[in-house]
């Protein structure tokens, strides 16, 4: 995978507002920092994605719309996401700060929670899911990592919806797995599903691993646990820390049944279910860390958190051979469910006070003693059957043994009918009657109108609303909302998006960039690129041009973009003398780094080369390289007096120079030449001649 950024972010200002400080954190997605809005003067932490994430179009166009539902939520418990954007190939999220540590830190120092420390924690954690949930927005990706502890006993939850993005990217492997393998729920591996209920099984695992300090599952490689948590139930932590009350237990067995339809329908649900148990935890010391961590053994926990008696009912645990774990769990836990129904006994009570008309009272009283059990119904006109008092007398005849054997049948069959018309009609008043409401958010209206319907729920439209960040015709939100438990055939409203807030572009060509940026914040407008362009008419630092142009309706969330003059351009130096560039960058405020090049066959102090193109903009302050010729290099000019003048003219152009002939046009050779001893590369030798033979005395 490849994990770089776009480009090393480290000082830059992003987008012209956000200057990335310093390294936070490192993950497969992207790599978080430190960060400041230098336009509120605010920190933030700027996540920003990996290169392989930011250069895929697809997953860019759905990054933005899922950091745009993501910020819609607002609840204490949810790290807030306050801007995403893209400057350049840098894809990047702006978000709240929150100084502190992860969940994952204080496990790996504290080894385990005290159960009321992370019955506090789950609190804060399921209510941000919760929120998220009443929002249609499941996490996926709940774990330690992704809970952040800030001051003060902040518990906050980070990272929605980008395990959902990066199971959608477009390099993502058919069939991958997406998530963390320890928290994975049993249809996450096996149907690629996740949606509430993922996340409520996810806490669920956190909740046993605060309480023991180890995951449930572990194996040789993340796909072993993953299948695990297929196969294999999730076990009490009581079984790892003896002394945890048997209600703890049952809140691990409600969230993580591998049957999804037995679980919370969301964090909320879940999250009643704690806080029934939380208000009965005493608020005992912390235990000490697992010496030699989580593997190390089972830690008996009764020494240091106990359980009121009221929390300890092990009657749904009797029944756990008869009816569903997670059933069985729900009577654990205050509000979650009914007692079990009474189981017929025939047989003889074995002890606590008979009351009268044949039905024993239990549990005992406090004078009685005794454990809890199961209840028992005895049925005629004393303490025991009639059959069986019977049988302490004697024999019966036939007759009348088969009458009472065939009236046992009938009580019997009766009960079990009432038991399952009552059973039948408590689940469809309690729960077959109600569905969710599913998720429909940034649909178009008639596909979220069709898939409603197939829910078996009245749709209506309600009136359509201004919306920046959802496209028109698209679904805002629905009435009640997405996940949101109601009757089959409830009615739900949608609310569908009239498109973007609109206004109208002021005119700022011609002003100062500082008062344009004013004027265009003041309008409500969010700006974008600023260009420089050199021009040599219009000073530099003034609007040359906007887009949209001044007066024109404009989306009020989309970017404005402005040109602004850098001033005049800078010249084209080279073949100048370098006193052409040393003037212009006297006049101009603008720095030469001078540098000599002493391999160049043009006039000494001759720029060629400049480090600014020319036509660019510059800036007052910035420096500019040019390179100067030192001139040609310098050749020895052999003795050529006497010399065929053929034969000098071949030799000297051999050595780079160029050669004229001064004399007489024919049967020529040397009788001077100028310059001796040494010369410029490409310079010029003047040869003089006189014919053969004049001059020479015959």
């Amino acid at each position: 995978m490849d994990t770089t950024l776009a480009r090393p972010p480290i000082g830059q200002l992003l987008d012209g507002r956000y200057r990335v400080e310093s390294h936070l954190a490192h993950g497969g997605m992207a790599t978080v920092y430190l960060g400041t809005d230098t336009r509120l003067d605010r920190t933030v932490a700027l996540k920003i994605m990996h290169a392989e994430f930011a250069n895929d179009e697809d997953f860019v166009r759905r990054f933005v719309g899922e950091a745009r539902s993501v910020a819609r939520l607002s609840h204490p418990n949810v790290v807030t996401v306050f801007d995403q954007g893209a400057d350049g190939r840098t894809l990047y999220l702006a978000m709240e700060y929150v100084p502190g540590r992860t969940l994952r830190d204080v496990l790996r120092e504290r080894g385990r929670l005290s159960p009321r420390e992370a019955l506090d924690i789950m609190d804060g954690l399921l209510s941000g899911l919760a929120a998220a949930h009443d929002a249609g927005i499941a996490h996926r990706d709940v774990k330690p990592e992704n809970v952040l502890l800030g001051e003060g006993r902040t518990i906050k939850v980070a990272d929605f919806g980008l395990a959902r993005l990066f199971s959608q990217a477009s390099h993502t492997k058919t069939g991958m797995i997406i998530g963390t393998a320890a928290y994975l729920a049993p249809e996450q591996v096996s149907r690629g599903a996740a949606d509430a209920r993922t996340d409520v099984y996810a806490a669920g695992v956190m909740l046993y691993e605060l309480l023991t300090g180890g995951q449930p599952h572990t194996g040789d490689s993340p796909l072993a646990v993953a299948y695990k948590h297929v196969n294999d139930v999730v076990p009490a932590p009581s079984g790892m820390v003896p002394g945890l009350p048997p209600a703890l237990d049952a809140l691990v067995a409600l969230a993580t049944s591998r049957d999804p339809e037995l679980r919370p329908a969301d964090a909320g649900q879940f999250l009643r279910a704690i806080t029934g148990v939380r208000s009965g935890l005493p608020l005992g010391a912390p235990p000490a860390p697992l010496a030699g961590g989580p593997a190390a053994g089972r830690v008996d926990a009764s020494a240091d958190d106990t359980m009121p008696p009221a929390f300890a009912l092990p009657v749904a645990w009797q029944r756990t051979a008869e009816a569903p774990r997670a059933e069985a769990a729900r009577d654990l836990i205050p509000g979650m469910g009914p007692p079990p129904p009474a189981r017929q006994s025939f047989g003889v009570p074995q002890n606590g006070a008979d009351r009268p008309g044949g039905t024993r009272q239990w549990p005992p009283r406090p004078d009685q003693g005794g454990a809890h059990k199961t209840l028992i119904v005895s049925q005629g006109d004393g303490p025991y059957p009639p059959a069986a008092r019977r049988g302490f007398l004697g024999p019966r005849e036939p007759g009348l043994q088969r009458l009472l054997f065939s009236r046992r049948l009938a009580y019997v069959a009766i009960t079990v009918a009432v038991l399952l018309v009552a059973g039948g009609l408590a689940w469809w008043v309690t729960q077959g009657r109600y569905t969710t409401v599913p998720r429909v958010g940034d649909m178009p209206a008639a596909a979220a109108q069709a898939e409603l319907r197939d829910a078996g729920l009245t749709v209506v439209t309600g009136k359509a609303q201004l919306d920046n960040f959802v496209a028109k015709g698209q679904v805002i939100r629905t009435i009640p909302a997405a996940g949101a438990r109601i009757a089959r055939g409830g009615r739900v409203t949608l609310i569908v998006s009239a498109g973007p807030h609109m206004v109208t572009m002021p005119q700022v060509t011609g002003q100062p960039l500082a008062n344009a940026k004013a004027a265009i914040q003041h309008a409500g407008m969010v700006l974008g690129k600023v260009k420089q362009e050199p021009s040599a008419t219009i000073p530099a630092g003034i609007v040359i041009s906007t887009n949209p142009a001044a007066d024109t309706s404009w989306p009020q969330n989309k970017p404005v973009s402005l040109s602004v003059s850098a001033g005049p351009p800078v010249p084209n130096f080279v073949g100048s003398p370098k006193s052409v560039a040393e003037g212009w960058a006297a006049a101009n405020g603008v720095s030469l780094d001078e540098r000599t090049a002493h391999k160049s066959n043009q006039p000494v102090d001759t720029v060629i080369h400049q480090s600014v193109p020319p036509g660019s903009p510059f800036t007052k302050g910035q420096v500019i390289v040019v390179v100067i010729s030192a001139g040609p290099p310098q050749v020895n000019v052999p003795n050529v007096d006497g010399m065929q003048v053929r034969k000098a003219i071949r030799m000297l152009e051999r050595l780079g120079f160029d050669v004229t002939v001064h004399g007489l046009p024919i049967f020529r050779t040397v009788t001077d030449y100028n310059p001796k001893s040494s010369a410029p590369k490409g310079s010029v030798i003047t040869l003089t001649t006189i014919p053969f033979g004049i001059g020479g005395g015959g």
